[in-house]
């Protein structure tokens, strides 16, 4: 170990940085944030500083460094372009047996300032020891990615709870087990994160109330179109918290290998040596996985809630006390086109959007004089089987046979092929693709040429 990471408390401590250009002025922004008095020399200021001092948030010492600037000073920070200024302040703290930061030449400091992950109270740091800076920002970048907003507010209340779960709880392992089901759940999180105060104390007292081995929770997670890149952030948090993951042939190898290692895998779709699982027995398997205390997650290609049936699968949890929560997806119609380079909505061709399925109850017949009407964008989702007739509908009902078509196969992934022609094409464009794949129907596909980016 190079250095022993510690957590300083600077509030209402003086410290002194020496410089005021733009690299001091993130310095001043660390120390201020930690309530340091802080104290800076130099002879020339950017623009901050003043800003600050005139806040009353700093004292400005327009003058050259001197060693007796050190005194009643708990930290010294040496952040000037001039390389034997910082040396000499080096040498001074040094002398007081004073830490001492000195940017861009950790040989001569005794402190290395980290990149910080900062959920207040929870704090996070990153450091490698001066040697690899960009390396230590990108580390935390991706740490910023994983970890929640609502972090910080969870670690506030446990420090509210502490002597409520001593009492409550007489072993560690007890009080260990309740911790973690607190931290875990994402409603409370969520009530915090609105600022819910009401209900983010009912749900804590559920939490008391409940056994500690209950922690059945059922959240539906929208996978996105293919590419894992494409998942959002909640999305990545709640399937590595998953102890079951249930998924169809629609979420992509990618996104599932970013599930928790050790969590179970039920897959429930329809491919090749396998027999699709009718929906109700889905419904059943969420049901009971939920009520053996599993933390559940259903992911679901695109959004659960745009032609994924997810709104079934929650109406089936009713009157089960199970709780649930739903994270959206980017859906295949918004991915599909992006990475086609077919914008929806267009101000010279396209005023709106339609999304279409394919499949659809025997009694139900689509509107096919509103899909033909002038400045929209039509998109079906599952329907290469009736392409057919969607294209004879179209145009029965006005739409012209050269209007521009696209079918997007795999789109988003690596896999991806889009097949372009006109109206009158599609049936026997459809031939050339295979599930999954999206239907574009509308003006804005002719801009495929020039907007193209992702794929030939």
């Amino acid at each position: 170990m190079d250095y022993l990471p510690l957590f300083c408390q600077l509030r209402g401590r003086t410290c002194l940085l020496v410089g005021a250009g733009d690299v001091a002025a993130r310095k001043a922004r660390l120390l201020l944030d930690a309530g340091a008095r802080l104290r800076v020399c130099a002879l020339d200021f950017s623009t901050p500083f003043y800003e600050w001092q005139q806040a009353g948030e700093v004292a400005l010492l327009h003058q050259p460094f001197s060693a007796e600037l050190l005194d009643e000073c708990w930290l010294v920070i040496a952040a000037t372009s001039d390389e034997q200024v910082n040396q000499q302040v080096s040498a001074a703290a040094e002398a007081r047996r004073l830490f001492c930061n000195v940017v861009d030449a950790p040989a001569q400091a005794s402190v290395i300032m980290p990149s910080i992950i900062d959920r207040s109270p929870l704090m996070i740091a990153v450091s490698s020891g001066g040697r690899a800076p960009v390396l230590a920002r990108l580390l935390r970048e991706k740490l910023e990615a994983l970890l929640p907003q609502h972090l910080g507010q969870l670690a506030a209340l446990a420090g509210t709870l502490r002597q409520r779960v001593k009492q409550q709880y007489a072993t560690g392992a007890e009080r260990r087990r309740f911790w973690e089901k607190l931290f875990v759940s994402d409603r409370l999180a969520q009530s915090l994160a609105n600022n819910d105060t009401p209900r983010a104390s009912a749900l804590t007292d559920e939490l008391f109330s409940q056994p500690l081995d209950k922690r059945g929770e059922l959240v539906l997670v929208g996978a996105g179109p293919g590419d894992a890149g494409l998942l959002t952030l909640k999305g990545l948090q709640q399937i590595q918290q998953a102890d079951i993951v249930v998924y169809d042939r629609l979420v992509s190898d990618d996104v599932l290998q970013l599930a928790r290692r050790d969590a179970e895998k039920i897959f429930v779709g329809k491919r090749a040596g396998h027999h699709c699982v009718p929906q109700e027995e889905i419904n059943q398997i969420l049901l009971e996985q939920a009520q053996r205390g599993k933390r559940v997650v259903r992911l679901k290609g695109g959004d659960p809630f745009i032609f994924g049936r997810g709104g079934e699968e929650l109406e089936a949890l009713q009157g089960s006390n199970i709780p649930f929560s739903v994270v959206p997806g980017i859906t295949a119609a918004s991915g599909c086109s992006a990475y086609s380079g077919i914008p929806l909505t267009h101000r010279d061709y396209a005023h709106s959007v339609r999304f279409v399925t394919g499949h659809r109850k025997q009694d139900y017949e689509l509107d096919w004089a509103n899909l033909a009407a002038e400045q929209q964008t039509l998109v079906f989702y599952m329907g290469l089987a009736q392409a057919s007739e969607i294209q004879r509908q179209l145009q029965a009902h006005g739409m012209a046979p050269t209007m521009p078509v696209a079918l997007v196969e795999n789109g988003t992934s690596t896999r991806q092929r889009v097949v372009s022609g006109e109206l009158a094409q599609l049936e026997t464009l459809a031939t050339q693709v295979v599930s999954p794949s999206l239907i574009i129907v509308g003006q804005v596909v002719a801009l495929r040429e020039k907007l193209n980016w992702f794929s030939s």
